[in-house]
Parts: structure tokens; sequence; C-alpha cells
């Protein structure tokens, strides 16, 4: 897979835009632990243990860049950082119980560590810190826009648990990883332009960054999914297929493979195991018709469509910033 040309003067490494936010996403960190503070000790423990299983904290970055776009300098951006972070941690316990995971990120998954309901209580308390944190900023946009976003992600997880199983077709696909991931991205820089005083367009158009950016994210992670080593990617591979779910390079291939190809795909997803087929002949087949480099070139679609969506933007170094983004998007490996 190419990666997207990028302009001259833009920012070249992942390590170079994260030392531009070097601060900001400690500061975010520290709020983040003390945010996850409970009078109860199981919520504080699995709070912690949540917050040092790390990340990539792309959503805090984004957050802090999109702010930074307008010369924003208070606190709420640091706040409203530790907020979106704590969302998508609180998405993440529950995701974990309903997928009834083992692992996250290398290590085991919270539930696998304190059990179900209190994973299910925990992550239900986060996601009202993180309302309570929010209400600090005095603000019914901010407010307005988390609610829709935590509406949009509960709705996906429903969705996608009743296609559990389900040879669903491309269209559906984009709608689930739009409410799962896409959303909260899109949110991300849609909160900093309203911290930063931006116009309405303005705002549109940084949405429209997030939305495309966390399209191509879910895409590359998808075909991760199916192609990276357990050691890298920290869970079993191909996970989603164990689980029932299909994705877009496997939609590409059951609409062009052989019948008798298809049936082992829809065996492996509807019995939701390996029953008689491998991994290996999976990849074969998506290898076959060109399914994986399909679903990658879909990627750096949705990567230059995000680039194209700030190219109005006056230069600046956090302009250069959010125009390499996509490429750490795409051609990352984990």
């Amino acid at each position: 897979m190419s990666p997207p040309a990028i302009p001259n003067g833009a920012i070249a490494t992942g390590a170079e835009l994260f030392e531009l936010l070097r601060d900001d996403l400690a500061a975010i960190e520290r709020e983040f632990g003390r945010d996850t503070v409970s009078g109860v000790p199981a919520i504080t423990e699995i709070g912690e243990y949540l917050r040092a299983g790390g990340g990539k904290r792309i959503r805090p970055a984004l957050l802090l860049l999109s702010a930074k776009l307008f010369n924003y300098e208070g606190r709420g951006a640091v706040k409203l950082g530790a907020v979106v972070e704590i969302i998508h941690t609180a998405t993440l316990v529950h995701d974990d119980i309903i997928d009834e995971a083992k692992t996250r990120r290398g290590r085991p998954a919270a539930n696998t560590q304190w059990g179900n309901a209190k994973c299910v209580l925990a992550g239900d308390w986060l996601y009202m810190q993180a309302f309570k944190v929010a209400v600090q900023e005095r603000n019914f946009r901010v407010l307005d826009t988390l609610i829709e976003l935590t509406q949009q992600m509960v709705e996906g997880e429903l969705l996608q648990m009743e296609k559990l199983g389900q040879l669903i077709s491309l269209n559906e696909h984009f709608d689930l990883i739009y409410r799962k991931t896409a959303c909260l991205f899109s949110v991300c820089m849609r909160l900093g332009a309203i911290l930063g005083g931006a116009t309405a367009d303005q705002e549109d158009q940084l949405a429209g960054y997030g939305r495309d950016l966390g399209m191509a994210f879910q895409i590359v992670d998808d075909v991760l999914d199916l192609t990276a080593s357990e050691r890298v990617l920290g869970k079993p591979v191909a996970s989603d297929l164990r689980e029932g779910k299909v994705t877009m390079a496997v939609i590409h291939a059951l609409e062009h493979c052989a019948p008798e190809e298809r049936e082992k795909i829809a065996t492996i997803v509807e019995q939701r195991a390996f029953n008689g087929v491998t991994h290996r002949e999976i990849l074969d087949i998506l290898t076959r018709y060109g399914s994986l480099d399909w679903a990658n070139t879909r990627a750096v679609h949705y990567a230059q469509s995000a680039r194209n969506k700030i190219c109005t933007f006056p230069d600046s170094h956090i302009k250069r910033a959010l125009l390499w983004a996509p490429e750490f998007v795409v051609v990352r490996e984990k």
C-alpha cells in the first residue's frame, strides 16, 4: 500500500507529532488518573489498570490539534481530552465483555481480572465520570455533542450484536464503523473547534476530517486483525471472524469468490470458530481476489479525503500535523 502524498514541510513522524503535544498529553494523562479515582476501591483499581494499559491517545491528540488550530490556550482542551479518552476506555471495557475477550493490548482484559459484573459497572461509572468532568466546561454545545456521541456508539454496539454471524453488506459495515469508531474521531475534532471558537463551517470541516480519519483508522485496524501477528496485535489474530464479524476485506472477497470459498468464510462467521478451515486458507482467499489491497486502498482514499477537508486553513505547524496524521493512521502496524 502506497502512503498518501504529504505536502512539503509537513510533520514526518509520529514522534514529531506527539512531541508537539507532549506537555498537553502528559497533562491529559494526569487528568485521566485523577478523574478515575473513586471512593470504591474496585473502580479505582480497574480505572488505573485501564489507564496504565496505554494506547495511542490519538483521540485526545486530535482534540488538542483542533483547538490549537484556532490558537486556543485554555485548560478546557486538557479536560475534554481526558473526557474523550475516558469515554473511549469505557467503550473498550464494555466491548471486551460483549466479545468475551481474553486480552487487550497484550495484557489480560479487565473482565478476566475482575469479572464481567464489576467491569460493566466500572464502565458505567467511567461514562458518568466523563460527563461530570465535561459539565465543568459549562458549555451546552459540548454536552450535546458528547450525548449524541455516546448514543451513536451504544447504538453501533447494539447493531453489531444483531449482525453477528451474518454476511452483512458493505453499507451496513460502513454504518457500524462510523458509529463505533469514526464518530468519536469526528467529535474530538468538533470539540476542539468549539473550544477554539470556530465558525459553523469550520466546525463541520474539522468534524468531516475526523470522520474520514476514523473510517481510515478502522479499515486499517480490520485489515491488521487479519494479517498482523498476535505478538504485534496484543490479541489473537482474526478475532473479528472468530466473533462472527465480517469486515471490509472479507465483504469484498465474498462478492468475488467461488461458491465453495464463500461457504468456507460463511462457516467461520456463522459458527464463530475456525472449525475445519484455517486462518491461512482465509488469507489465501483474501489475497487471491485482492481484497486486502482493496480495503487498504479505501483506507488511503479516506485518509486523502480527510486531508482535503482542511486544505483551506492557513498554513501552520498545527495544520501540518493534521495533514500528516492520516499517514500515521494508514501505515501503522498495530
